[in-house]
């Protein structure tokens, strides 16, 4: 099957590193403030908010129920298990196994792609994101490949995925920068693979090159940044221009420590540098904050989907509350009138 080029608008290409240097914060502490309060909070923080950067990283599809390992990796990858042994870990070691073949590497990574980018609808814990800002300007920034943004009904114009997509795949040495669609040819080789290997007719090689392709994922100095990267880096770029002497509030969803200079620690720099500027990170494990943002930021060490539903009814309840007392204001005015 032929892989389809994806056509993109040329764009000047900009240096992506300005937007995401930083200096990592001392002095983190895990916030004393009860749960109710912190939910409270935020939602005040989101209310208030000219504009809204979100901030996501793999724990955010964690708590949406995308889970690499347990009993969703055995369940599905019991053949790759049962052949290649104790390196089958999870899904994320396996996709560093030195598979022996074209065959094997693409029969597992057409599985991966089926199982975590292409068979699933949006997740409700993205669509609940989507709620929780639509009426509000904002813009995603994201380390997750899952395509689950777009699916949860983002616009594209307003994602900038810095690290791949599963749906795509690249020349494996960046001979040129371009990525290619791959859904289908996917799909295809999930229905003629056997014993782990797909047959070698489609084994998808560069068009220009005629080497090896490979996922469009950053994982080695080969990954393409193509021009719909390079656009999506220059509308990050001006987010953050048009809104810097706004009230903006960075919702930081699933971050924590394993690229921390594209999404936490650039996050902490610009509220730090910004007075108007607040922080909002929600993770199970790993909310500490900078003790110097003092009341800017709130850190909510908790699951992810508990405190994005929490958060929401609070600002719902904030909203019907308010709609409430403008109704009795009317009536009160009315009954005045009639006297």
């Amino acid at each position: 099957m032929a892989i389809q080029i994806l056509n993109r608008k040329k764009a000047k290409k900009v240096d992506f590193m300005q937007f995401l240097s930083g200096v990592p914060a001392r002095g983190y502490v895990f916030q004393r403030t009860p749960y109710e309060e912190q939910v409270k909070e935020a939602a005040e923080l989101l209310k208030a908010a000219d504009a809204v950067l979100i901030g996501a990283g793999a724990g955010l599809s964690t708590a949406a129920g995308m889970n690499y390992g347990g009993k969703r990796f055995t369940d599905n990858f019991g053949e790759f298990i049962e052949k290649y042994g104790s390196a089958m870990m999870d899904m994320y070691s396996a996709g560093f196994y030195p598979f022996p073949t074209e065959e094997e590497k693409w029969g597992y990574w057409s599985k991966h792609a089926c199982l975590n980018r292409i068979w699933p609808d949006a997740l409700p814990l993205y669509r609940e994101v989507c709620d929780l800002v639509k009426d509000t300007p904002h813009f995603v920034l994201t380390t997750n490949v899952d395509h689950q943004f777009w699916k949860a009904g983002f616009a594209d114009e307003d994602i900038f995925a810095t690290q791949g997509d599963y749906g795509e795949i690249q020349c494996a040495r960046g001979c040129h920068d371009k990525v290619y669609d791959a859904v289908d040819l996917f799909l295809e080789m999930d229905q003629e693979r056997e014993e782990c290997k797909i047959p070698s007719s489609l084994v998808p090689k560069c068009p220009v090159c005629g080497g090896n392709m490979a996922m469009h994922l950053r994982c080695d100095q080969y990954f393409v940044e193509e021009e719909h990267w390079h656009e999506a880096a220059a509308r990050y770029a001006d987010f953050l221009r048009a809104n810097q002497s706004k009230h903006v509030v960075l919702l930081e969803l699933g971050v924590g420590f394993n690229t921390p200079t594209i999404i936490r620690f650039p996050f902490e720099k610009m509220v730090r540098e910004n007075e108007k500027w607040s922080l909002i990170r929600l993770n199970l494990d790993e909310a500490v904050m900078p003790e110097s943002l003092g009341r800017r930021a709130v850190g909510i060490n908790e699951d992810i989907a508990r405190s994005i539903k929490d958060i929401s009814s609070c600002i719902g309840a904030a909203v019907g509350d308010s709609e409430d007392n403008s109704e009795n204001r009317e009536e009160n005015g009315e009954e005045v009138r009639r006297r």
